[in-house]
């Protein structure tokens, strides 16, 4: 039982983490916007930079970039908090039942997997470059939040052949 709680317990954790991710993009939103304007614009890359014909200026464009993001996050967080319900209600159940129910779980956090690798790493950091940039990068922290989502869907893959512990 105690890696059922534990599968849980991790996927409540992500989703209360992109709970706030989304939540703080919409309450600070000039903030977090002015991240994704200067990625897209490729402002602060390396002056010399012969990828800035990719550069983004339209602020219309930047709004659109960042409500798909938003969106995507509260999908997400909706999503995986959703798994942690479902399977905090099946953690008594037979084996099969439980193992079926990860399921939507796997697939909630490859959506969050999607995103940070993506939005951010791929399109942010290597389309727009956002790597040149000194102030606006944000690959670290994806990559940070893509490996602990992966270390986590790792663990809720594992196999529970045994069923719940009685204990």
């Amino acid at each position: 039982m105690i890696e059922r709680i534990s599968k849980v317990a991790l996927l409540a954790a992500v989703a209360l983490f992109m709970a706030l991710v989304t939540l703080n993009n919409l309450i600070d939103y000039g903030s977090n916007f002015d991240f994704v304007k200067h990625v897209l614009s490729m402002d602060t890359t390396f002056p010399e930079n012969r990828l800035r014909w990719r550069a983004v200026t339209n602020p219309a464009v930047h709004h659109l970039f960042y409500a798909v993001i938003i969106g995507w996050e509260g999908v997400a967080t909706l999503a995986i908090g959703w798994s942690a319900v479902r399977l905090w209600r099946l953690r008594a159940a037979p084996s099969e039942i439980f193992e079926a129910a990860k399921g939507f779980a796997v697939g909630a956090l490859t959506l969050n997997l999607l995103m940070w690798f993506v939005a951010f790493l791929t399109v942010g950091g290597e389309w727009f470059v956002m790597w040149q940039s000194q102030i606006w990068n944000g690959q670290i922290s994806a990559f940070r939040m893509f490996t602990c989502v992966g270390i986590i869907l790792l663990f809720l893959k594992t196999a529970d052949p045994a069923g719940p512990d009685p204990t």
